[in-house]
């Protein structure tokens, strides 16, 4: 199954029309038909399945079928990721990430972060490529940058955890994860959090966790997370 994205499509329309640029995809490039079906999300749990009624290249006109929404998941995974030196190297994160199934990013900028400026709107596209790809109808939430400070401030309910590679009493993030239940994992950059950062967040009731026995770049930590939380609830 192709699956399209569309945010403003909902369970009250009978019939939908895509913008310019997504009609000429559909049909200049996918060369759909009058009649084709399309299945559509708007990012909010909806399948929507459609049928091609106008076949233009500039206005796609769909009409709605049938829809189903997908099971809200019982869980809510926030990973507060430090943006890579490499951009590419995040954006891999991202797109693996949403495959594997997260709720919330919140790109945390660190004491040493080398990577301060972050291109939001490719982040946005790289995340809406990877959940029609993985037929995932819930888009993830990415939030707007933020420093480690100022995250650490907001109202976090659920398990809070702070994944670094420090020699201390750390227990395994798999051994401390409960299932059903919200979870928020904060990743440090490639120089790893600062020990005055580490100290701020166990104040702040974070728990400190290990990711295994193996020294991990920033992005393939925060997927490791992703898959020990989402596993963990299966």
């Amino acid at each position: 199954m192709q699956l399209f994205y569309n945010q403003h499509i909902k369970e009250t329309d009978t019939s939908f029309v895509f913008d310019k640029e997504e009609s000429k995809h559909i049909i200049k490039v996918l060369r759909k038909k009058e009649s084709d079906i399309l299945f559509v999300t708007n990012g909010l749990g909806f399948l929507f399945k459609t049928n091609i009624s106008l076949a233009s290249d500039s206005k796609c006109t769909v009409n709605v079928v049938s829809f189903e929404k997908q099971e809200t998941p019982k869980f809510n995974l926030h990973l507060a990721v430090a943006p890579t030196k490499m951009n590419e190297r995040y954006e891999w994160f991202l797109e693996k990430v949403t495959e594997i199934g997260i709720q919330e990013i919140t790109p945390i900028i660190c004491e040493h972060s080398e990577r301060k400026v972050i291109k939001i709107d490719r982040f946005q596209k790289i995340i809406e490529s990877a959940m029609k790809q993985s037929l995932h109808y819930y888009m993830p939430k990415l939030n707007e940058p933020i420093t480690f400070k100022d995250f650490l401030k907001k109202k976090i309910d659920g398990q809070k955890f702070i994944a670094h590679c420090e020699e201390t009493d750390k227990k395994s993030l798999k051994s401390e994860l409960k299932s059903n239940s919200d979870v928020t994992i904060l990743i440090g950059p490639e120089g790893d959090f600062s020990v005055k950062e580490i100290q701020l967040a166990l104040d702040n009731d974070y728990n400190p966790v290990s990711l295994g026995n193996t020294r991990l770049r920033t992005e393939t930590a925060a997927v490791v997370a992703c898959h020990s939380v989402v596993y963990t609830n299966e």
